[in-house]
């Protein structure tokens, strides 16, 4: 989602400046131009400064919110379980690239440790474009929140590491496509 008319935000929002982190508050009033709208939240700009405002504020953007809600069921087997977590990860978006943070290599890991009958903690090793990058915690905050809300996952673990450092080859193919480096 992307276009060329601002919305005028319909009340005060938080938001993290892209790419520090920081927690900042938005102004009701103010004109937003959305630039991307993946993994339920969005990009904005205002005043010529890049923000990433979550899903669950989209009401501030003039749009609906979608609740996540963990929803109960029947016992999944951890093969399932497994491949449903690593749908979740590729709804994880880097607020500045287009690609998820699976296509774009981030994650180094991903393994489940059994808590009790059908509940699991999963912990995710992962990375970042840049060492540098504020965007890490929110990004893990990202990654968190979304598999908690599986039905199976009740404790997760998500760490930050260095080593090895990031680099473009360790994108797939279709992220390298989609972002013009082939």
């Amino acid at each position: 989602m992307s276009s060329n008319e601002p919305v005028i935000l319909a009340r005060d929002v938080e938001a993290s400046v892209i790419p520090a982190g920081m927690k900042v508050t938005l102004q009701k009033g103010e004109a937003a131009h959305i630039t991307q709208s993946l993994g339920g939240s969005y990009t904005v700009i205002v005043n010529g400064n890049m923000f990433r405002v979550e899903g669950k504020d989209a009401d501030a953007l003039g749009l609906e919110v979608v609740a996540q809600v963990k929803v109960a069921g029947t016992p999944v087997t951890t093969e399932a379980l497994e491949k449903e977590i690593w749908n979740q990860l590729r709804s994880c978006y880097d607020p500045e690239i287009p690609v998820n943070i699976v296509d774009l290599g981030l994650i180094y890991d991903c393994h489940l440790t059994p808590l009790a009958a059908n509940s699991y903690k999963a912990e995710v090793k992962m990375t970042l474009t840049a060492p540098g990058c504020g965007m890490g915690p929110v990004l893990a905050q990202d990654v968190q929140t979304k598999l908690l809300s599986l039905q199976s996952v009740d404790d997760v673990n998500v760490e930050l590491v260095w080593d090895p450092q990031w680099n473009q080859s360790m994108m797939t193919e279709a992220a390298k496509l989609q972002l013009g480096l082939l």
